[in-house]
């Protein structure tokens, strides 16, 4: 049952080809935060209190947010966000937004895939999955969801955006 709400919500995304804004990943990382923790040792920067990130089109706020660097090259490999509700966000190329919301966030830039773990929620056109863990490669627009033990994938899709 869980793979069919899964393959319904997936040919939703495919329908509109939305891709992830392509430009993204070029762009500078903003972040403004109460406070920050720099760790030159580990490469990991920790923000605190009202975090807010800003990446081209990509947009997280959270509690707080870990960001994860490359010790060679010093290159972002990941970004970690908690809250009571971390938030993301990102334009696609045909202008549409994808929306996700859990209490940990991890987007990893390299594979470009945002994992969202307890209290699931991505969202685009009006549609809705949630679930406990959810995984969407977002370039590849592939996604998978779980529910946890006794808990069920859930996923509302709107008759204008099933339609496309």
């Amino acid at each position: 049952m869980k793979l069919s709400h899964l393959s319904l919500f997936a040919c939703l995304l495919a329908s509109s080809n939305a891709m992830a804004l392509s430009t993204d990943q070029d762009q500078p990382v903003y972040i403004d935060s109460d406070s920050q923790h720099l760790d030159m040792q580990s490469n990991r920067v920790t923000f605190l209190g009202d975090v807010k990130l800003k990446q081209g089109s990509i947009n997280m706020n959270a509690d707080k947010v870990i960001v994860i660097r490359d010790p060679k090259d010093g290159t972002i490999q990941e970004i970690e966000g908690y809250g009571d509700l971390a938030t993301f966000s990102q334009l696609t190329d045909d202008g549409k937004t994808l929306y996700g919301e859990a209490e940990e966030l991890y987007y990893k830039m390299v594979d470009d895939q945002l994992t969202m773990i307890k209290r699931a929620m991505l969202s685009q056109d009006d549609s809705v999955i949630r679930g406990s863990k959810i995984r969407y490669r977002i370039t590849e627009q592939k996604l998978i969801a779980d529910g946890q033990t006794g808990d069920r994938v859930s996923t509302v899709l709107q008759p204008q955006a099933a339609q496309n």
